[in-house]
C-alpha cells in the first residue's frame, strides 16, 4: 500500500490547473502534480544531477503551460 502526503498550492493555481486539465487524461490536480514531480525526479535520476540550465528549462516549460508565474 502506498502512503500519501499532502502538498499545498495556492487556490488560484489549483483553479487554473483544473481549467487546464479539463479534457485531458488527468483526472485531478493531484494526478498532474504527481506526473510533473515524477517526471522531474526521473530526469534527475537519469542525469545524476539536474543542472541549473535543466532546472530552468523545466521551469520555463511549466511557465509556458501556465503552472508558474514570474
Amino acid at each position: 500500500m502506498t502512503d500519501y502526503t499532502t502538498v499545498s498550492i495556492p487556490k488560484d493555481l489549483a483553479d487554473r490547473v483544473e481549467d487546464t486539465i479539463e479534457g485531458t487524461s488527468f483526472s485531478s490536480t493531484s494526478d498532474l502534480v504527481r506526473f510533473l514531480l515524477r517526471s522531474i525526479v526521473i530526469q534527475h535520476q537519469r542525469s545524476g544531477n539536474l543542472s541549473e540550465a535543466e532546472f530552468e528549462e523545466i521551469a520555463r516549460q511549466l511557465q509556458d503551460l501556465g503552472y508558474l508565474h514570474d
